[in-house]
């Protein structure tokens, strides 16, 4: 990210610094964060100024409110160098891919019986359902991200504003070099693509990200049991363990009934 790019941004910001990521030779400046927590406002206003400046605004967590290196972002454990582009990936195939990957019955290293297994993912079981239909946005994005920026605020104070060179939220992930989903895939352009998929689908916007975590606002969600099923299966090929370690049941179709006319959507990867 050249520093230049801050003088575009007609909002006073707070005092903070660029953050270099410790790979490499040391001279990639992969976001600006600031050196105190950020409200939900500043967010906002900053937001509504990314279409001229080229930067997306960040909610930055570290995780852990006793983390006193704020890691991974003040640490600089980014990795953009890493990452391909969001542009190579085809988001229906990569979910796809991963829907096998998740729904493999393996009899001989497997906590679950076949049929509890296949009871995790149904009513589709083995078979993916493909994507979900796009919606009509019910709010206009950017008052659903404001939104979900002040409840998100309100749960973890401690968050920081970051800015990413980036056209919106999916690409900002991957230019970031954040690699929350580490433990499932170590390129993080895969599930930007996917993300930008849902931008276009469901009006949502990347507003928080965290180690392990990623925080979605969505403007257009589903309205019905059935289309809330399609996009629950979605999320589990994206996201396995937002079912595998959720609210009991750890169901697909428990998951759904959440998903219903819900504008946040939040993932957390083990």
């Amino acid at each position: 990210m050249n520093p230049e790019l801050l003088s575009a941004v007609e909002t006073p910001l707070p005092s903070g610094r660029m953050i270099t990521s410790d790979e490499g030779d040391g001279d990639v400046q992969v976001l600006w964060m600031s050196d105190r927590p950020a409200t939900a406002e500043l967010w906002a206003r900053v937001h509504a100024e990314r279409t001229r400046t080229g930067l997306w605004p960040l909610l930055l967590d570290s995780g852990d409110p006793r983390d006193s290196e704020f890691r991974p972002w003040a640490s600089g454990e980014l990795f953009p160098e890493r990452m391909s582009s969001p542009d190579a990936h085809n988001p229906a195939g990569l979910l796809v891919g991963w829907w096998k990957d998740y729904t493999v019955i393996d009899e001989d290293d497997d906590m679950l019986s076949p049929e509890d297994r296949l009871a995790v993912t149904a009513p589709f079981g083995l078979v993916w359902p493909g994507l979900a239909p796009a919606h009509q946005p019910t709010i206009d994005p950017d008052t659903a991200a404001a939104d979900h920026a002040q409840h998100f605020a309100a749960r973890r104070p401690q968050s920081r504003l970051g800015l990413v060179a980036a056209d919106s939220g999916a690409h900002a992930l991957t230019a970031a070099g954040w690699d929350g989903p580490v433990n499932y895939d170590n390129d993080t352009a895969k599930f930007s693509a996917i993300v930008a998929s849902w931008e276009e689908r469901f009006g949502a916007r990347v507003v928080a990200v965290g180690p392990s975590t990623l925080h979605l606002s969505v403007a257009a969600p589903p309205t019905s049991t059935e289309d809330a099923l399609l996009v629950a299966a979605e999320h589990f090929a994206f996201c396995p363990d937002n079912i595998w370690q959720g609210s009991h049941p750890n169901t697909l179709a428990a998951y759904a009934e959440r998903l219903v006319h819900d504008r946040f959507w939040d993932f957390w990867w083990d």
